[in-house]
């Protein structure tokens, strides 16, 4: 089976070389646009409008790439002008000489609304949210009430992302996400990616991007697409720098530190990113669950209302050197550091009820918790333009973690002649990736580019579970519980991509190949047997888009895709992670992966209306799983249900109805049919509305406010468990400082205190009720400084082919 999915990829790439070779149709005629700042700093995102005549009708609309540029595909009109239109700067109107019009090319400077200052320059507002082929990209800093955040509170309210209780995080309804910073994988998820996020502050980041139809180029692994986390890197020549401070005031304080510091001369670019992050807050669980009878009456209730107090420090790090060898290399390595330590009590009650609802007994537990996040990492990079048609780029990645958790809980019976037990546990995990990444381009004809690569990633965990319990007079080794469990996978990848431009068509398919193996032992103990059990399996994901510009202000884009997502490798392991005396948590070796086809039809009107169909199958669902063993526990486990369907509308709109007055909004309606087994077959379906907006009003020439917040109605990702409606409204001023060297703001977060977690979910025999509150309502003031100074050098390019590698990846 594996060979024959190999000659399908290598048929499938000679395939592509045919057609490309073969075509014998004429390109349209090619236009190369590029909008840059007074600092020569490329503007991504800017609207450039091509008008034609004297009354200047519109003929077609572009927007640029990150590198600035936007490229037309079309008969090129004699008398034509361009209009270019950017937030923040003044709106340019521009006539094309002849000279320009024979040259297929022009540069384009935009002079900022604000005056740019000596020896500093002061960047323009980027809108909240822009469109792009295949993704939504979230300009962090453009929010006010960002200021003082993590970067799971910003996730929380972006468009289209859902954070569950379990720090479980979803994309246009969908669960299953690959996260990746920088374009590379966090090789975590649950509580560690949890940790990992809400550690970092939402200052370091530039941009996330939420890509819902990944190319083939991108990891096969998310069902619901790709959260990138694009952290600040200034490559302006001369020295340059950003400090940010926050506090923030909940019920308890909050302070947010960040450092951004970037020095580019001659053939180097020094970088660096420091933040720390100090938090307390609190989180209250109350729990309600009704254990019933074979013939469904009400046998007993278990009243759980829980209280915790949490203690947050981190510090993460990010630093590196690029090298320009040359105009054609580029040479880099990076380093990243991240230290997280959490300290956390809690004070719990199970009220144990008959059916009418008198209390039998009461039980009080008293938890203390400790965590320790360490995380460190390097990265080797290099590119290579070969030649004007050609680029070879490669990685080299090596990761580790080292996590430590301990946890103890004392249960205390509040009865004449009561009992004091209790257990303790200590969690350590190591965590080491190592991974290599290899890619190619070749721009084949002014329209036509092909990309291809390999990549290797390697896994080895090390998971230690010890538990000790107290029966009143002496504490001993809990052996049952007790777990040792190591862990080695391995994936081997290869991918390749076809993308064709025209006036009216672009098109691109791609094909990515991916085999897994792993290796899992879970090491015995005087209680339980030695086992292990070994897998490896592959498989083909295509992926593609077709677009039809049909005409200046209309564009029709369909995609199509197959992703996978694995278990993630701490789920595997079988040990016992207790929650509380009545519910623990167990992985689950026989987790398999889920596999899922994704379709979606988008119409975008000119830049401010974007509207998108889309259509799910997932086969194997990954779903939490709900079991009751007996004894009144109840085990929490994550396993393959069946199939789940996903019906998707979604409504996006960036206006600005004033000139002091700019709106983002977006509406996201989901139909999902989960169907699986369980015990007993369920069949379960919930539609469900996300709404989410984003207002930014000027005020003078000084002030900016904010209005933002999002919606959600009854939702479900597990195929037990059911969430009410949640939601929060935030608000924010902000105004230039320090003679515009630096901002102010002024926010407050969930105002009404809106934003809780409340459910419902059904066990075998039993149902639950929650509702969890956070520290939510937070009261912030940020102060953001820029400082630095220019240097008056001639601009290096990145290689002589730069223009034609990118032409085909901008808009047109």
């Amino acid at each position: 089976m594996r060979k024959l999915q190999l000659i399908l990829l290598l048929a499938l790439l000679l395939l592509c070389m045919f057609l490309v070779n073969g075509q014998t149709t004429v390109p349209a005629e090619s236009f190369s646009v590029t909008v840059v700042n007074g600092q020569k700093e490329a503007l991504e995102g800017a609207v450039v409008e091509w008008l034609k005549g004297s009354d200047k009708k519109l003929v077609k609309t572009a927007v640029t790439n990150k590198n600035g540029l936007s490229v037309f595909y079309m008969t090129i009109p004699e008398a034509s002008f361009l209009r270019v239109n950017y937030v923040g700067y003044e709106a340019g109107l521009f006539p094309l000489a002849a000279a320009e019009l024979a040259a297929r090319k022009i540069t384009l400077v935009l002079q900022p609304l604000a005056k740019t200052l000596a020896n500093v320059s002061v960047s323009s507002r980027k809108p909240f949210i822009q469109q792009a082929q295949g993704k939504t990209i979230v300009n962090v800093d453009a929010s006010v009430t960002n200021a003082g955040t993590t970067i799971l509170e910003v996730l929380e309210k972006s468009p289209g992302v859902m954070v569950d209780r379990n720090g479980g995080i979803s994309l246009q309804g969908k669960a299953g996400v690959l996260v990746l910073i920088d374009d590379k994988p966090t090789y975590v998820s649950g509580s560690e990616l949890n940790n990992l996020l809400s550690g970092m502050s939402s200052s370091q980041v530039e941009q996330i991007e939420l890509i819902t139809s990944p190319s083939a180029k991108y990891d096969a692994s998310g069902n619901a697409g790709i959260i990138n986390i694009k952290t600040k890197k200034n490559r302006q020549v001369g020295f340059n720098g950003t400090v940010s401070t926050s506090f923030a005031q909940g019920r308890y304080p909050k302070n947010n530190n960040s450092l951004v510091l970037n020095y580019r001369n001659g053939r180097f670019n020094a970088f660096a990113t420091w933040s720390s992050n100090f938090s307390k807050s609190f989180m209250d669980i109350y729990a309600l669950r009704k254990y019933f009878t074979p013939s469904g009456s009400l046998l007993s209730m278990l009243d759980q209302p829980t209280g915790f107090l949490n203690r947050n420090s981190s510090n993460t790090l990010k630093a590196g050197l690029d090298f320009y060898a040359s105009n054609q290399t580029t040479i880099g390595i990076a380093f990243t550091g991240i230290a997280n330590n959490r300290k956390g009590s809690s004070d719990a009650l199970a009220n144990w009820k008959n059916a009418s609802g008198v209390t039998d007994s009461t039980i009080r537990t008293f938890g203390a918790t400790r965590g320790r996040f360490r995380n460190g990492g390097i990265n080797l990079n290099a590119k290579h333009t070969i030649s004007r048609t050609q680029e070879i780029s490669a990685d080299l990645d090596y990761l580790s973690y080292d996590i430590g958790n301990t946890q103890a809980f004392s249960n205390l019976l509040q009865a004449t002649g009561g009992y004091n037990e209790g257990s303790r546990g200590s969690l350590p995990a190591t965590i080491t990736i190592h991974s290599a990444k290899l890619d190619h381009k070749a721009q084949l004809g002014k329209n036509t580019r092909l990309e291809s690569g390999y990549k290797l990633s390697s896994i080895r965990t090390d998971n230690l579970a010890a538990y000790e319990i107290f029966d009143g007079t002496a504490w001993k080794e809990d052996l049952n519980k007790s777990n040792h469990f190591l862990y080695e996978e391995n994936i081997h990848a290869l991918y390749t991509s076809f993308e064709q431009k025209s006036a009216k068509l672009s098109y691109q398919l791609g094909l990515r190949y991916e085999n897994t193996h792993f290796n899992a032992h879970q090491l015995g103990n005087a209680r339980q047997k030695d086992s292990a059990f070994s897998r490896t399996y592959s498989g083909l994901f295509p992926s593609g888009y077709i677009s039809l510009q049909a005409d200046s202000s209309n564009t029709f884009t369909l995609t199509a895709g197959r992703r996978i997502d694995r278990p993630p490798f701490q789920k595997l392991n079988p040990y016992v992670s207790i929650i509380n005396k009545y519910t623990y948590e167990r992985g689950n070796p026989f987790f398999l992966p889920q596999y899922s086809w994704n379709m979606e039809l988008s119409h975008q009107y000119r830049q401010w209306l974007t509207t998108t169909v889309s259509y799910s199958i997932i086969k194997d669902y990954f779903s939490q799983l709900f079991l009751n063993e007996g004894s009144d526990i109840l085990v929490y486990t994550n396993g393959n249900v069946g199939r789940m369907t996903n019906l998707g509308i979604s409504m996006a709109v960036q206006a600005s109805p004033f000139s002091w007055w700019s709106f983002s909004g977006q509406a996201l309606y989901n139909h999902k049919e989960l169907k699986g087994y369980q015990n007993v077959n369920y069949n379960s379906n919930v539609s469900q509305l996300n709404l989410s907006m984003n207002n930014q009003f000027k005020a003078g020439k000084l002030y900016t406010f904010e209005l933002s917040g999002f919606y959600t109605t009854r939702a479900r990702n597990d195929l037990q468990e059911l969430l009410y409606p949640t939601g929060q409204l935030s608000a924010g001023v902000a105004r230039p400082v320090f003679n515009k060297k630096g901002t102010l703001r002024l926010s407050v977060r969930d105002m009404f205190f809106t934003q809780v977690m409340e459910g419902l979910t059904d066990f075998p025999g039993a149902e639950e009720y929650f509702i969890l509150r956070r520290d939510t309502r937070v009261f912030n003031l940020g102060l953001t400084y820029r400082f630095g100074k220019p240097l008056k050098t001639t601009r290096r390019t990145s290689g002589s082919a730069k223009d034609e590698m990118d032409r085909v990846g901008s808009g047109g």
